[in-house]
């Protein structure tokens, strides 16, 4: 007798084909049996200690979230709903070239203040771990769901050698390689990169392609925030492609998107970049979320030369009116790179957050100048988080068809009105891009949040209905899935997915959160 029945689903299996109407049966974490109706004579309909009526719901593997910003939330919040109930069952962390390993004492107290933002300061975390492993071992202690996590490249190149502006020496080269090398060893699927974000974006093409070496040797695969999503998006991707393609590196673009007037309507010059790659023999994937507005902190915007130094040198330029000033012409002016070589336009940036509680009138309002951005970040430390409103609605559209895109969220889950794709995203493909616009069928969707991904991060056993897989299971009800977040009311949880599990335990039962911290890091597999 199974441990569990999930009775007269209708399964959305992951392999992108046609759904089909069957019982799977569950037995210690694992799909033991998929018993499709109308099964041949003799084939009995399998029994369990516990049996679960699916009439009206539609069985699916659990989604993965190929871009999460959950590096501490998963050990502050064991609850996690923002992503559980989603039916999230596993994040990939380390994301955008910034995150908590592997650091030494000063290093982590630099990535603490760079990304407060992000995931808080860290100061309800107690941060007992230094490397990869001693990470992965930390959430190894029980979390809500999965994770797996990428070298971060600007914590590495911080790690060894600073913020400073310049190519690394021989010896600093090495130290990243090593860095990278013994991230990989410990469990780590990949390396990330943010290169609109100091210290990462320092690095010149020769140094990452050095660092995808390394990854591509330990068949993990590399993931960067490029240079640009704005004026100069297509040269960005085609960096990155070349790039890869000379270290022999699996490559997933992360949030690919083509965002701020001069890509309007853009897609499909880089659709067709990326299929020209493709044909070619390049190993590339991407991930996209929902939305039209993107997520970051108000520093990010700031040109890299203002940047330099690190936290306490940026706040030192702030203060001085004439490199403030230097800064402003930059933003407004010239096109930082930090805003993706675009003229910044104050209309489109909305504050999402702020860290200092005497700031929360902020919270909500469009920013209305430079004079009141120099305030927002000095008084808050730089902690302020934003919307930007500069993606476009056919891109987006266009991109998530593509034939490797999977789904990610890139929430951050900080601030008082984050952005509603941390607790919507997979709700909105199911509900929006599926059932209302038709954009994608269903199947196709599944395949995209689940089977998909498994496959890049290699995972044998995960990302589809199948006898023998891990019991990482969603059940939706595909006429009413769909997120309940909006801009006005970022935290309302979705409707329609009454039931999620992780190895075969309900996180999610009858719409509610359980106390079952199932969730465990998942490891690279080694290769060969």
């Amino acid at each position: 007798m199974m441990d569990l029945v999930i009775r007269d689903a209708e399964v959305v299996d992951g392999s992108g084909g046609p759904s089909y109407r069957a019982d799977v049966a569950i037995d210690r974490g694992r799909i033991a049996a998929v018993v499709q109706e109308g099964a041949a004579a003799g084939c009995r309909r399998p029994t369990g200690r516990r049996v679960l009526d699916a009439e009206g719901l539609a069985l699916s593997p659990g989604f993965i979230d190929m871009h999460a910003h959950s590096d501490l939330a998963l050990l502050r919040d064991p609850d996690h709903s923002a992503k559980a109930a989603q039916g999230v069952t596993l994040e990939v962390l380390g994301q955008d070239g910034l995150s908590y390993a592997p650091v030494d004492d000063r290093t982590l107290a630099e990535v603490r203040r760079a990304i407060t933002g992000w995931n808080g300061d860290g100061s309800d975390v107690d941060l007992d771990w230094r490397t990869v492993g001693e990470y992965l071992d930390r959430l190894d202690r029980g979390i809500a769901v999965n994770a797996a996590y990428l070298v971060p490249q600007g914590t590495v190149r911080m790690y060894a050698m600073g913020w400073e502006d310049r190519p690394a020496t021989q010896a600093e080269l090495d130290r990243m390689r090593q860095l990278v090398a013994e991230g990989l060893e410990q469990g780590a699927v990949g390396m990330s990169s943010g290169l609109t974000y100091t210290p990462g974006m320092y690095a010149p093409d020769a140094e990452l392609t050095e660092l995808c070496r390394v990854v591509a040797r330990y068949g993990g695969y590399y993931c960067p925030h490029h240079r640009s999503y704005g004026a100069g998006a297509l040269r960005a991707y085609e960096e990155m492609v070349a790039l890869t393609r000379e270290a022999g590196c699996a490559l997933h673009l992360a949030h690919a998107t083509m965002n701020f007037g001069v890509n309007k309507g853009r897609a499909p010059e880089l659709l067709a970049l990326l299929d020209r790659a493709l044909d070619d023999g390049s190993d590339i994937s991407l991930d996209t979320y929902p939305y039209t507005p993107g997520c970051t902190t108000l520093l990010a915007l700031l040109p890299s030369w203002a940047q330099e130094g690190g936290p306490e040198a940026v706040l030192a330029r702030l203060a001085d009116a004439g490199t403030a000033e230097r800064v402003r012409y930059d933003l407004e002016v010239t096109g930082s790179d930090g805003c993706h070589g675009v003229p910044v336009d104050w209309d489109t940036i909305e504050i999402s957050g702020v860290t200092e509680p005497g700031l929360g009138a902020y919270v909500g309002r469009r920013v209305d100048g430079w004079d009141t951005a120099r305030r927002l970040l000095t008084a808050d430390r730089l902690g302020t988080t934003i919307l930007q409103h500069v993606g476009h609605e056919e891109n987006v559209r266009a991109i998530m068809r593509h034939r490797v895109h999977t789904g990610g969220s890139d929430g951050i889950l900080q601030g008082a009105k984050p952005h509603p794709r941390a607790y919507g995203t997979f709700p909105e493909y199911l509900g929006r891009y599926v059932r209302e616009l038709g954009v994608l069928t269903l199947e196709e969707c599944v395949a995209h949040l689940t089977a998909r991904p498994a496959a890049r991060l290699r995972l044998p056993d995960r990302g589809r209905v199948k006898e023998g897989y891990k019991a990482d299971l969603v059940l939706f009800d595909p006429a009413t899935v769909a997120a309940g977040s909006t801009y006005e009311n970022p935290r309302a949880l979705p409707v329609g997915i009454p039931h999620v599990l992780i190895d075969g335990r309900f996180v999610i039962e009858d719409g509610r959160r359980t106390d079952v911290l199932a969730g465990r890091a998942i490891r690279r597999t080694p290769v060969g």
